[in-house]
C-alpha cells in the first residue's frame, strides 16, 4: 500500500524537477553566453587600454589588489555559489551599488541567497500545483524586489549627497580660510555633516590618516560615489595641489555651480511632473480595472488566471506595462 502511494508522489517530484530543469536550464545557458561575451569584450578593452598606457601584455595581466578587495573576496567567497558569483561583472556592479547605498552586505552572498530563495519558491509553487507562469512570476519578484530596494536606497542616498555638497564645500572653504589644512577640513565635515556627506568625507579622512595620500583618498571617493559634481571637486583639488592657487575660492565657485544645477533640476522635475504622473496612472490603471472586474464579474476575471491563453495574455500585459513605465521614465529623465 505504501509503495502504491509513493509511486505517484515520485512521479510528481520527477515532473517538477523536469519542469525546473526545462525552465532554468535555458536561462542559465543564455546567461553563461552573455557573461562569456562580456568577459571577452572586457579583456579586449583592457588590452587596448594597456597598450595605450605603454605597458606590456605581461604587466597588463597583473592588477593591483588592495586590502579591501581581499577582505571582500574573503568575506564573499563562502560556498560554491558564492565562489561562482564573486568574479562576475554583475556582482561587481552590484557590490558598488551596495557601497553607494551604505549597506555592509556582500554582493555574492546577497545574490546567492536570492537565487536559492527564488529557486525554492519556484519549486514549492510547482509542487503545490501553481502554474509555470505564476511560479516564474513569484521567483522573479523574490529576486528583483530586494535588488530594487538596494537600487532605490542608493538613488536616494546619492541624491541627498548631491544636495549636501554646496554646504560641504562652503564648510571646507571656511575651514581653509581659518587656516586649517584640507585634511582638517575633511574631519570637520565628517563631524558636522550628517550621513551621507559626513560618512563619505570621514572615510576620506580616515584613509589619509592611515597613510594613504589625500589625492588617492579623494580619487577613491570619486570612484566610490561616481557623481559628476564630486569628480569636479576632486579634479579641482588635484590641480590645485599640483599648480597652487586659492582652493577656498575654487570650492566657492563649485558650490555655486552645484546650487544652480540643483535649482535647474528642480525646475525640470516640475516641468516633467505631468509625464511622470502619466506613467504612474498608466501602470496602475490596468491593475485597478482588474480588481474592479474581479468584484463585478469574478468568473470573467478568472479566465485570465485559470485558462492557459489567459495566463499568457496576463503575463504579456504585465511585461508590456513594465516596459511602458520604464520607457516613460526614460523620456522624462532629463540630465542636468
Amino acid at each position: 500500500m505504501s509503495t502504491l502511494l509513493t509511486m505517484p508522489m515520485l512521479g510528481a517530484v520527477g515532473e517538477t524537477l523536469l519542469l525546473i530543469t526545462l525552465a532554468v536550464g535555458p536561462m542559465l545557458a543564455l546567461y553563461g553566453v552573455f557573461q562569456l561575451v562580456q568577459d571577452l569584450r572586457g579583456n579586449s578593452k583592457k588590452r587596448i587600454a594597456s597598450r595605450l598606457q605603454g605597458r606590456s601584455a605581461r604587466a597588463a595581466g597583473t592588477t593591483k589588489i588592495t586590502a579591501e578587495d581581499l577582505r571582500r573576496q574573503t568575506k564573499a567567497a563562502t560556498g560554491l555559489l558564492g565562489g561562482m558569483l564573486v568574479n562576475m561583472s554583475v556582482t561587481k556592479r552590484f557590490q558598488k551599488v551596495l557601497e553607494q547605498a551604505n549597506l555592509t552586505w556582500s554582493a555574492p552572498k546577497v545574490l546567492g541567497n536570492l537565487t536559492i530563495t527564488a529557486a525554492i519558491a519556484f519549486a514549492v509553487l510547482l509542487m503545490l500545483g501553481a502554474g509555470m507562469l505564476v511560479g516564474l512570476g513569484v521567483a522573479a519578484a523574490v529576486y528583483v524586489l530586494p535588488v530594487y530596494y538596494c537600487v532605490l536606497r542608493r538613488k536616494r542616498r546619492l541624491k541627498k549627497f548631491v544636495n549636501q555638497l554646496p554646504d560641504v564645500f562652503e564648510l571646507l572653504g571656511q575651514a581653509l580660510r581659518a587656516g586649517h589644512s584640507l585634511a582638517s577640513g575633511m574631519q570637520l565635515v565628517a563631524n558636522e555633516m550628517p550621513d551621507p556627506a559626513g560618512t563619505e568625507f570621514g572615510r576620506v579622512f580616515q584613509e589619509q590618516n592611515l597613510g594613504l595620500k589625500i589625492e588617492d583618498a579623494l580619487t577613491n571617493l570619486a570612484e566610490r560615489m561616481d557623481i559628476l559634481d564630486v569628480r569636479f571637486f576632486v579634479t579641482a583639488v588635484l590641480i590645485q595641489r599640483q599648480t597652487g592657487g586659492d582652493l577656498s575660492e575654487v570650492l566657492d565657485k563649485i558650490g555655486t555651480v552645484i546650487r544652480e544645477r540643483i535649482k535647474l533640476r528642480g525646475t525640470v522635475m516640475a516641468l516633467t511632473a505631468e509625464g511622470r504622473l502619466s506613467g504612474y496612472v498608466l501602470l496602475a490603471l490596468p491593475i485597478l480595472v482588474f480588481i474592479a472586474l474581479w468584484y463585478i464579474n469574478r468568473e470573467y476575471a478568472l479566465v485570465l488566471i485559470e485558462h492557459p491563453t489567459g495566463q499568457m495574455m496576463l503575463g504579456t500585459a504585465c511585461i508590456m506595462m513594465v516596459m511602458g513605465y520604464f520607457m516613460i521614465q526614460k523620456i522624462v529623465n532629463i540630465k542636468v
